[in-house]
């Protein structure tokens, strides 16, 4: 048996998780990370926000009722350097980030597993959907889809490092999100029916230009709304406060629909277009992290995913000297917004992922 460092948000998932883990005779122990506080986020009220007082009690209660130990750590600062401030500045630099992968990539699991060495335990565990696996035919751990592929969280844990995966335990990969609620109806656990977590835990009402302008100081300014032949057809009131795809809540009638096509921060441009503009052949994806294989040489077949709800479409990935990869798509797809993840798929395994840099026709 194992000694396991166990994240616990205070939410059911993570609750089973532990309670799981448990049952199959690991030692545990809980750990609750703060993340921010209230104040930095501009919210003076606990409500339903991320590393709230409640889910810190929701959590205790919960490691107590099972039986193992719970503290709470802070990470307010790392956080707001490396998930709100690249947040921050990715989204005024125009491209489109996923804080959530940030926090996996940069705080949760690397943080976790330093405290779990600090601590002399083994492993850590989290309430994720996914599948860790080890091959031995190519001696690297995989990372699987889950078997409730409607919770599957793959594609926000692609930046995971085979040393993170080789003490990682999942132990929700298997079970469907109805089992879990019941395993903790069962259990009596007091978090048993608390609403699942929405949207980005920083930004509770989901107004991300408001949050980059009230509280990380963010200014927007008027710029152009330009056609794809450049000509000037409208007036926009800051690029960071559209998204790639968007038609609705332009602010400008057309007659027509119009969508987001691109933006350029440079020069505080929104590039509007009809929905075949909308679509491109082909991605380059930088910063790549590789999971069932070493950096490839040669050509692959895979599957791309671009956005978390997004399905998969069928690709050749082509390898770049300088570690980038080229993605074709066998057909067009509905653009995806630079700084956004690609996350390379074959079945159910994820081959790996990285950031995208630009779209290609």
């Amino acid at each position: 048996m194992s000694k396991i460092l166990v994240a616990m948000s205070g939410g059911v998932d993570s609750s089973v998780a532990a309670a799981l883990l448990n049952d199959q005779g690991h030692e545990l122990v809980g750990i609750t990370l703060k993340l921010y506080e209230n104040e930095d986020i501009g919210v003076c009220s606990e409500g339903r926000t991320c590393c709230s007082l409640t889910d810190v009690e929701d959590a205790r209660r919960v490691a107590a009722k099972i039986g193992f130990r719970h503290a709470v750590f802070s990470y307010t600062a790392e956080f707001r350097q490396d998930v709100i401030g690249r947040f921050t500045s990715e989204y005024v630099a125009g491209r489109t980030p996923n804080p959530c992968i940030d926090c996996n990539r940069f705080i949760k699991f690397p943080r976790l597993l330093q405290r779990a060495r600090l601590l002399g335990m083994d492993s850590i565990a989290t309430g994720h959907y996914a599948i860790i696996e080890y091959d031995n035919s190519s001696g690297r751990w995989l990372l699987k889809k889950a078997k409730d592929k409607s919770k599957d969280q793959t594609y926000v844990l692609y930046a995971l490092t085979q040393d993170e995966l080789a003490h990682t335990f999942f132990p929700l990969g298997k079970i469907l999100k109805h089992e879990v609620r019941q395993q903790a109806e069962q259990r009596g656990l007091v978090n048993a029916r608390k609403p699942d977590s929405q949207d980005i835990c920083f930004v509770p009402d989901g107004d991300y230009a408001g949050f980059l302008e009230q509280v990380m100081g963010a200014k927007a300014s008027d710029g152009d709304f330009i056609d794809s032949k450049g000509s000037v057809i409208g007036r926009h009131k800051g690029h960071y406060r559209y998204t790639i795809g968007q038609r609705k809540g332009l602010g400008i009638g057309f007659g027509e629909p119009r969508y987001v096509i691109s933006k350029n921060a440079a020069d505080n441009t929104v590039t509007l277009g009809n929905k075949d503009e909308l679509y491109s052949s082909g991605l380059v994806v930088n910063e790549v992290n590789w999971i069932s294989i070493g950096q490839p040489t040669q050509p692959l077949s895979i599957t791309v995913k671009t956005r978390y709800h997004q399905p998969e479409a069928p690709a050749a990935l082509y390898p770049n000297e300088d570690g980038s990869v080229h993605v074709r798509f066998e057909n067009p797809q509905p653009s995806a917004a630079p700084g956004q993840a690609a996350v390379f798929y074959d079945g159910d395994t994820v081959v790996g992922g990285g950031i995208i840099d630009s779209t290609t026709d």
